[in-house]
């Protein structure tokens, strides 16, 4: 095969963030003030360049544009589509960038100005609430919610996807520019008028990419992605009828110069395949690592006319792929195949791994070559095209390394350890089961506790200051001692303490000063875990998390939050929760070792929370927080998966959970998702108080709990912590009335939405105290009634 003939390589899309973590500090530099905008958009310019390079550097032929996002993807669709809602009070044109951000983040004391203070969103006039934010399908990426309405307008109002193509056409690098479907996005989105489907928006909806694809055309754009993840969910005939129809309409202003290729990932097409391979678009791509299984009916039933991509190369994890199993696995499609019509691609985006392996240097060497990063996963996908172009020999040397570091990470003692297994095996029944039900329990603790009616408590940490992580990292170099680290950490702890207890709080927390993440805390103090330096991935806007990587057997050797807690009680007479992450959220906030089931996984981790969980309860602890923030993450996203995957998470949850007597009380937090559908799970868990995020929402997850007459006690958030705004006493108190619409006034708890760790004390301390004035508020009204 000629160089002309060569299997084209796609990454459908890369980590934005920069190696450095450039978009970040930018990000959050423009947002305080510190520098204009113009910088944050040179930095952006600067890290697309670099984006592009790089890729064409390795071997990329069809690199990705319009992967890059100031904050997230789907935002930028409702930009480029007019999608904005009316409490922005946005006159059209090109959307500016502070109501983007706006719709991102909130906005506050903005309101007035905009003429929206009578908007419930725009809380009674102190600013602009954002948009409700959820978790993107099943990962830990969230995406700004679109909000329409049944009359809903729509007009190209971004050319950012035309702009990002000259800008690398003016590089020297032609680009396939990469938009949000629009079916998917419809389906994404959320209207306020009940019963009304935003898919029936859709006719209205595709002028503006036809316009766009026209556009493209004239800037000289051959391919572009649309990326139609829904294909891999439950669909019903409408939805797969409004694919049809959508894309009957683009090829046709596609055609004849600009080829599409639909994007599916996350899953297997199932029985969304035959709509997916008789869409009128040039190209396929396909999940071959989520859905391996997928590859035979594909290649069976998909005509041969069409540009089949191959997703092989894990785009959501961290190991090192094992090149000549994958080269075996597709032998028999690649064979019958036209190969001029094949590219090699990552099952999805590369967004979610971090950017570059080579800077890892502390990491322990056999671990690292079980590694691949964006940049390294990359080289994999090089590989495998030169592999089916050229034949094994030409890359003989790279596949035969791949399949060694396979062999030996196989076989290695830091993955397996005879001790985990053998426990595993114990495990029975009657270790997932409180001693009595929570009606018994719920009145022994009010016994114990003597709180108010509508108690008030934080989700956990407080704000992570300079001067923490300055003091940690002196500590992590060696240049604080640990008794000056722990006596700092003490000062922390005591004036938080303190000040909970000047505003009211009921229930305490210790603020979590010691925590540099909420998962990887626990997994450095875990065996069977390895951790990176510079491994960031994008969880939401400037918020970039390091997954810890469970490389092996998980337990736990040591206490891991005994002595904060005890130090933090021995500080006041009110309650203070011990603080723990649930094995579940470890186990979807880690990448996972991929040579077990997770449920085997989350299953050593929920034995290593036990053990914390007893030994807490044992120094006195009767509050014990066990989150589960991301229990709705990992759920599949077709239903006739989900109940396997909630019988396990349930399970382990209360594996952890259970070992305590009646009188302790169990909390749980979980946080930006869609609860709806899992509310028997969550009831199944058996917490006795479940705190979870309803603000943005104004309370309509409660609906949910309401119709199925949800026993346990509840917090719903009442305090949007991922915004900047301060909630007036006002806007907290509304939220705390549409709760007890809902709920029985003995079941509702106040607390903010999520942990307080990314926010500012400036923030914070009105905001909470605000919070505690309304419950007071609510509770005097309540008991005058």
């Amino acid at each position: 095969m000629t160089v002309s003939q060569r299997i084209p390589v796609a990454t459908l899309g890369v980590p934005r963030i920069g190696r450095r973590r450039e978009l970040k500090f930018a990000l959050e530099n423009y947002w305080s003030g510190k520098s204009p905008a113009a910088d944050l958009l040179a930095t952006a310019k600067t890290l697309r360049a670099a984006s592009w390079r790089e890729q064409h550097d390795r071997g990329v032929s069809k690199i990705p544009s319009n992967d890059f996002s100031l904050y997230d993807h789907v935002l930028d669709t409702v930009a480029m589509v007019g999608a904005v809602p009316a409490r922005y009070a946005w006159t059209g044109g090109e959307v500016p960038l502070d109501i983007y951000f706006a719709m991102a983040r909130g906005n506050q004391g903005q309101a007035a100005d905009c003429g929206h203070a009578g908007d419930e969103h725009a809380a009674n006039g102190h600013g602009l609430a954002a948009m409700e934010m959820t978790k993107w399908f099943d990962t830990n990426y969230h995406y700004i919610v679109p909000e329409l309405t049944d009359d809903q307008s729509f007009a190209l109002s971004s050319a950012k996807p035309v702009d990002h193509f000259l800008e690398a056409k003016a590089l020297g690098i032609h680009t396939r520019p990469v938009l949000l479907g629009p079916v998917t996005f419809l389906k994404l989105a959320k209207s306020s008028e009940k019963g009304f489907n935003p898919i029936a928006l859709l006719p209205r909806l595709l002028p503006v990419y036809e316009e766009l694809l026209q556009r493209l055309k004239l800037a000289g754009a051959d391919w572009v992605q649309i990326d139609e993840p829904a294909l891999v969910l439950d669909l019903i005939p409408n939805e797969r009828d409004a694919l049809q129809f959508a894309y009957s309409r683009l090829s046709k202003a596609a055609a004849p110069e600009l080829k599409i290729m639909v994007a599916t990932y996350f899953g297997s097409l199932g029985d969304n395949l035959e709509t997916a391979i008789s869409l009128p678009v040039a190209g396929l791509h396909v999940d071959l690592v989520r859905a391996p299984e997928q590859l035979e009916a594909v290649g069976r039933l998909a005509q041969k006319e069409l540009v089949l991509s191959l997703g092989l190369i894990d785009g959501r994890n961290v190991w090192r792929a094992n090149l000549p199993a994958i080269l075996d696995r597709i032998k028999s499609i690649v064979a019958g195949w036209p190969l001029e019509r094949v590219e090699i691609a990552p099952s999805c985006s590369m967004l979610h791994v971090p950017i570059d392996l080579d800077v890892e240097t502390a990491l322990d060497a056999d671990v690292r070559s079980w590694l691949a990063f964006a940049a390294q996963k990359t080289d994999e996908l090089v590989v495998l095209a030169r592999a089916l172009a050229e034949g094994r020999d030409a890359v003989a040397a790279e596949l035969e390394a791949s399949a060694e570091v396979a062999a030996v990470r196989a076989t290695s003692a830091k993955v397996h350890d005879p001790l985990v297994e053998g426990r595993i095996a114990t495990i029975k029944v009657g270790m997932t089961r409180r001693k009595s039900a929570f009606a018994v329990r719920s009145k022994l603790q009010a016994d114990a506790f003597g709180l108010p009616s509508f108690p008030t408590t934080t989700i956990g940490s407080f704000p992570q200051t300079a001067e923490i992580r300055k003091a940690r990292a002196a500590h992590a170099k060696g240049q604080l001692s640990y008794i000056d680290y722990e006596a700092f950490l003490k000062k922390e702890i005591k004036a938080a303490v303190r000040w909970q207890e000047e505003i009211g709080l009921d229930v305490l927390v210790h603020g979590e000063f010691e925590r540099n993440d909420m998962v990887q805390y626990f997994a450095e103090q875990l065996c069977g875990f390895a951790f990176t330096q510079h491994g960031w991935v994008q969880s939401y806007g400037s918020r970039f998390v390091r997954p810890p990587i469970i490389i092996g057997d998980v337990s736990r050797q040591n206490p891991m939050t005994l002595n904060w807690w005890r130090y933090a009680q021995s500080l006041t007479l009110k309650p203070v929760k011990g603080m723990l992450t649930g094995p579940v959220t470890i186990l979807n906030w880690s990448f996972v070792r991929d040579d077990l089931p997770r449920s085997a996984v989350c299953r050593q981790v929920a034995l290593a929370i036990r053990d914390e969980v007893s030994d807490l309860e044992k120094a006195g602890a009767k509050m014990i927080q066990i989150d589960e923030a991301a229990l709705r993450e990992g759920l599949p996203l077709r239903a006739a998966d989900w109940e396997a995957y909630l019988d396990w998470a349930v399970e382990c949850f209360r594996l952890a959970s259970t070992a305590v007597s009646d009188a302790t009380q169990i909390h749980t937090h979980m946080c930006y998702s869609e609860f709806g559908d899992i509310v028997d799970a969550i009831a199944a868990m058996d917490a006795d108080v479940i705190s979870i995020e309803t603000s943005r929402s104004q309370m309509e997850l409660l609906d949910t709990l309401r119709t199925f007459k949800y026993p346990n006690d509840i917090g719903p958030g009442v305090y949007d912590i991922h915004s900047p705004r301060v909630p007036e006493v006002g806007e907290i108190s509304n939220l705390i009335m549409l709760a007890r619409e809902r709920l029985l006034d003995d079941q509702v708890w106040v607390n903010p939405d999520c942990g307080l760790k990314t926010r500012r004390w400036e923030e914070v301390r009105p905001a909470l105290a605000n919070m505690v004035a309304a419950a007071r508020a609510i509770r005097e009204k309540a008991q005058t009634a």
